[in-house]
């Protein structure tokens, strides 16, 4: 069983930065990959980023390559996802999510976090 508690979301200003980190309980947690997802109001999730067990593969969506990064520290027992160059469009609730079979397809991921709020304002 893995449980995940998202942080770090807020207000930004559009070309600002936030990091959000997701903290999880589980000692499987360091053996599964792990995923952000969004979802803007009207609009249907969509995957961001997602990261191997031991960090060493990483996935990006096109809308924010080379502006995200997605990192994790397993002996914290925490995935990050440094967001720069953040834009309106950014604006959606975040979700971290674990352990998938398809890291792009958000039904194969077993766990969920209950999201934090990211807002740009332009």
């Amino acid at each position: 069983q893995v449980q995940l508690v998202e942080s770090g979301g807020g207000l930004v200003q559009a070309g600002g930065s936030l990091r959000l980190s997701c903290a999880a309980s589980g000692r499987t947690f360091r053996s599964v990959a792990v995923g952000w997802f969004r979802q803007a109001p009207g609009k249907e999730r969509e995957f961001v980023a997602a990261i191997s067990w031991t960090g060493g593969n990483t996935y990006y969506a096109d809308s924010v390559k080379g502006r995200f990064t997605i990192s994790r520290d397993n002996a914290k027992n925490t995935v990050y996802l440094q967001m720069n160059s953040l834009k309106p469009e950014d604006t959606a609730v975040y979700y971290c999510a674990a352990d998938p079979r398809d890291y792009s397809d958000g039904r194969t991921y077993g766990f969920w976090g209950q999201g934090t709020q990211v807002t740009v304002s332009s």
